[in-house]
């Protein structure tokens, strides 16, 4: 992946000479690289990758000698503390990594960026088209390792000076980051001092003068007493200038004077031109890193070398990269360590389908060559696959994802509004991915682009905005459709990049009408006059006949509220679109909004379309949710960091306006997929008051055939767990659940009344967690429907323990649970410890005779059981007779099912039999199944013919003909 380093200002600051203070989540790297190039032959692994065993900032300095610069005992001690310093510094990790587990460090593995020699001519040609801007750098030009930046030129010149550009996130930061750790440990002896400088934070300080040893002192307080050596040093010495667009350098002398004195007072923007100068210190080493734009900044004569930083060449060096992420040992924690462990087997499944994907599917090839993205992409399979920290969201993942990228960038710091770089792109790359949205397209001509682009547009100063935004960051959302027949168009870099502007675009507020920018100008002007109008004429109409006048201008104080009313009305119908969006159903993407972000990513196993050809009608079910993200506290805190505050008032207006349309439609009964969807949107709102209020009509959680991954459950406790109205019932059958996936969902068990688990291969370990369940002092489940699961008599015994103590479950279903004879003889023994049990179903569980005879004997002595259910289990036609006369000669004993005839007439439960086994037909062995409907066939064709009652033999020829269409669809005699 890789990595943006973006280091506020204090992180290069005077703490470095100090005892650091435990990282806070601003700290800043995230590994960037740039942008792929076609065709190129591919560096190989021992120039790309450079791996570090273990933490740097668990290994110490060398402690060796460099040269002869610094024999001093005490100038070398305070190198090596400044070293020391520096290492713990840039060691340290944002939050946003720290998701990927407690021992995760970025020098474990470290991936090097391409970097590509450049010649001036390239940089400092006219600007070229829109669709070029998107071409990759020429293939041919030479690649540079990281040690290669300073050798001799072409004409074995030494060269002093690189500059090494990048658009954002293209890893400039990396390479800062990568050579001071590089230095730290002694992996540059060519280097004897190296000293790092971020311009953000020498801008900050403005015109007032500061000589270059005292900027050093005060960031780097070790250094200090080998100050008086800098200039000794020569081409030992190296600076490192990162991120020089934020500095306004004038190389004229009329601007800027000439300095060669280091402990000359001077403006800090004078430094560092009389440094380029080779003025001040003239041997000293200098490495600029910087976005296009501003590489005119520096005069050409000063600069030995251009690099251009590039991303992942080849898919190879992304599937690489996938791989050591993916398969960090820590990485299925969650937040505390806790968490369910991932095995090898299942993270290498993963990043093997990963794999395939980027063989399969050009486009997503083509976004993880922009490094940053693949960072995105194992975020994002870490938040669908591994336990959920408390709080994240998949907005928050994005919104993170654009801090690391954006924060506190200015998209051109000569331009004196200061507009913040996410604001522009909120503006101009929103309405692109909204319009998108709402025209329902993900491919944009050059004409398109052109038109968000360059909308609006009227003054000087705003084509050069433009000009800068496109040279440094359109790259970054934009990349050139690889698909055949869509050559010459463009798409956002990652799909739920788009939806995810387009949601920022309508939460900012800056989609308006015609309407709505003309009338509010009129209505703040007609709001402000009218009132001292009416006051004025209200005087005046007391002396003359105008007593029609005020009444005429009170109607001026009307116009801001039918304004305020336009945009009210603006808000809903942005709702209705959104949760039509929410509730649409697809053909094509009909499972859950997770599963297709996944698929998206993974590819789909099977025989589908090609994952390059879109669908019929493209979806855009990411939108309403990021829509409910963008409006949670947390990311609108994290929006105003990066230049874009969302207003308090309107996100209670937005909020209010969704929850009106959102519960109206949110009574109807949806689909399992798309009432998930539903449930995501409220967990990405993170507003329980909210989700509380919309939800309380919610009374019927139906969720069967969903995959239920740990993140699905997290989602569904979140928003459930903490409601306080019961639910009438909660369906969870054929979700493939486990017991890490029933803890997450006890709190939402703990409301339902009826409770349907089957077909889930919950084994015996689930039935421990069944029974703290059962036991638990406010469970209220009446209904317990565990059937097509392996529980086994072992399990059996676990749920006994919790039937003992439970006083609200009245029906209980364990058909098909894999009990046999011993299950049913614990149930036997056990019964009697429950009071209130009503119906007990243990048919098709391979019992026989004995065992089966045992329990309907316990159940007549039952003081509450009505019904006990023991079709389809290993019973002979004795074993049956017996079981009919256990149950007929019982008086207010339970009954007993055991086929669908009942002496000559058939049974009231004949429906039920056969529509369980309707519904499991495809889950059930099919020659089981074939041999016992087989043997209830006989019994109704014996009943039908000792009977003379013309009525019954109506219904049992009926039933006959109910159970040779099933022997049909199992392929066994029909007739």
């Amino acid at each position: 992946m890789w990595w943006v380093c973006h280091l506020p200002r204090a992180s290069w600051g005077p703490g470095l000479g100090r005892v650091l203070q435990p990282a806070d989540g601003r700290i800043p790297f995230l590994i960037h690289w740039s942008w792929p190039h076609k065709g190129e032959r591919p560096l190989g692994l021992s120039r790309a990758f450079i791996c570090h065993h273990g933490s740097s900032a668990g290994s110490g300095p060398p402690s060796r000698r460099h040269g002869q610069l610094f024999q001093d005992i005490s100038a070398s001690e305070a190198v090596q503390h400044y070293r020391r310093n520096l290492a713990e510094w840039f060691s340290r990790l944002p939050r946003e990594e720290r998701q990927f587990g407690p021992t995760f460090a970025l020098d474990t593995v470290h991936v090097d960026p391409v970097i590509r020699e450049s010649s001036p001519d390239e940089l400092f040609r006219p600007t070229a088209e829109l669709a070029l801007e998107h071409q990759p750098p020429l293939a041919g030009l030479p690649a540079l390792a990281l040690s290669q930046l300073f050798d001799p030129d072409a004409c074995g010149r030494q060269v002093q000076t690189v500059v090494l550009y990048g658009t954002v996130g293209t890893g400039k930061s990396t390479l800062v980051r990568k050579m001071v750790l590089d230095w730290c440990y002694g992996q540059l002896p060519a280097f004897e001092l190296l000293i790092p400088f971020s311009c953000e934070d020498l801008s900050s300080l403005g015109p007032a003068p500061a000589s270059l040893c005292q900027l050093v002192a005060q960031r780097y307080t070790p250094l200090k007493e080998i100050l008086p050596l800098l200039a000794a040093a020569g081409s030992r010495l190296l600076f490192v200038l990162h991120g020089l667009e934020h500095l306004n350098l004038d190389f004229r002398l009329a601007g800027t004077g000439l300095c060669s004195d280091p402990e000359e007072p001077e403006a800090p923007a004078a430094i560092i031109v009389n440094l380029l100068r080779k003025y001040m210190l003239p041997e000293a080493s200098i490495l600029v890193t910087t976005r296009p734009s501003a590489i005119g900044r520096i005069p050409s004569k000063y600069v030995g070398r251009y690099g251009q930083i590039c991303g992942f060449s080849d898919t190879n060096l992304q599937k690489l990269y996938f791989q050591l992420r993916l398969n960090q040992p820590d990485c299925e924690y969650g937040a505390g360590g806790a968490g369910i462990s991932a095995t090898p087997a299942q993270r290498d499944n993963l990043v093997q389908m990963l794999s395939r994907n980027l063989e399969g599917h050009h486009q997503i090839a083509a976004a993880c060559f922009l490094p940053s993205y693949c960072w995105l992409v194992c975020a994002t399979l870490h938040f669908l696959h591994a336990p959920t920290p408390a709080g994240q969201t998949l907005t928050s993942i994005y919104t993170s994802f654009l801090r690391l990228n954006f924060s506190g960038e200015m998209l051109d710091s000569t331009d004196p509004s200061k507009l913040s770089l996410m604001a522009y792109a909120a503006r101009t790359m929103g309405k692109l991915a909204y319009e998108g949205v709402s025209s329902r397209k993900t491919y944009f001509s050059e004409e398109d682009v052109r038109g968000c682009l360059e909308a609006g547009m009227k003054t000087e100063e705003e084509f050069q905005l433009l000009h800068v935004f496109r040279r440094d960051a359109l790259r970054f959302f934009l990349a050139p459709c690889v698909e055949p027949g869509r050559q010459g168009t463009f798409v956002f870099t990652v799909p739920a990049m788009q939806e995810y502007l387009a949601a920022l675009y309508i939460v900012l507020g800056l989609r308006k009408t015609t309407l709505q920018r003309v009338g509010k100008e009129v209505a703040e002007l007609v709001g402000r006059v009218g009132e001292d109008v009416s006051l004025v004429l209200g005087i005046v109409a007391k002396l003359l006949p105008l007593r029609a006048l005020p009444l005429l201008f009170n109607l001026l104080k009307v116009v801001p509220r039918v304004f305020g009313r336009v945009v009210g009305k603006s808000r809903e119908a942005v709702a209705q679109a959104m949760v039509l969006e929410m509730f649409r159903e697809e053909d094509y993407y009909n499972d859950d909004v997770l599963d297709q972000m996944g698929a998206s990513i993974l590819g789909v196993e099977g025989p589908r379309r090609h994952p390059d050809e879109p669908p019929d009608d493209e979806v855009f079910e990411l939108f309403p949710m990021f829509m409910g993200g963008l409006l949670s506290a947390h990311n609108r805190a994290v929006l105003a960091q990066l230049g874009c505050p969302i207003k308090n008032l309107d996100a209670l207006e937005n909020a209010q306006a969704i929850k009106k349309k959102l519960g109206k439609l949110g009574r109807q009964v949806l689909p399992p997929s798309e009432l998930l969807d539903h449930l995501f949107f409220h967990y990405e709102f993170q507003n329980q008051r909210f989700s509380a209020e919309v939800l309380s009509s919610l009374r019927q959680l139906n969720l069967a055939g969903v995959r239920m991954t740990p993140l699905k459950c997290t989602v569904v406790a979140a928003v459930l767990g903490s409601g306080r109205h019961a639910l009438d019932e909660v369906n969870l059958a054929s979700c493939q659940l486990d017991p890490a996936g029933l803890r997450t969902l006890r709190p939402v068990f703990l409301r339902a009344r009826k409770l349907g688990l089957q077909l889930n291969s919950l084994g015996p370990e689930a039935c421990s967690d069944l029974r703290d369940l059962l036991l638990h002092d406010q469970c209220q489940i009446t209904t317990l429907r565990l059937s097509n699961n392996p529980l086994t008599a072992a399990g059996v015994a676990l749920l006994l323990e919790g039937l003992a103590g439970n006083t609200s479950l009245t029906h209980l279903s364990l058909l098909h649970t894999g009990l046999g004879d011993e299950g049913l003889e614990l149930l036997a023994t056990q019964l009697d410890r429950n009071q209130q049990l009503q119906e007990l179903n243990v048919a098709y569980n391979g019992a026989g005779d004995t065992a089966a005879l045992t329990l309907a004997q316990a159940a007549q002595d039952h003081p509450s059981l009505e019904l006990l259910h023991l079709y389809f289990n290993e019973l002979s036609s004795e074993g049956r007779q017996a079981l009919r006369d256990v149950g007929s000669t019982a008086k207010g004993g339970a009954r007993v099912v055991v086929s669908l005839t009942e002496g000559t007439a058939v049974s009231e439960y004949w429906s039920v039999i056969l529509s369980e086994v309707q519904r499991n037909l495809n889950s059930w062995d099919r020659s089981r199944v074939r041999r016992h409907l087989e043997l209830l066939l006989r019994d109704l064709e014996d009943s039908r013919g000792d009977t003379l009652n013309p009525w019954r033999k109506a219904q049992l020829l009926r039933v006959e003909g109910e159970v040779r269409a099933l022997l049909e669809q199992l392929g066994g005699p029909g007739s």
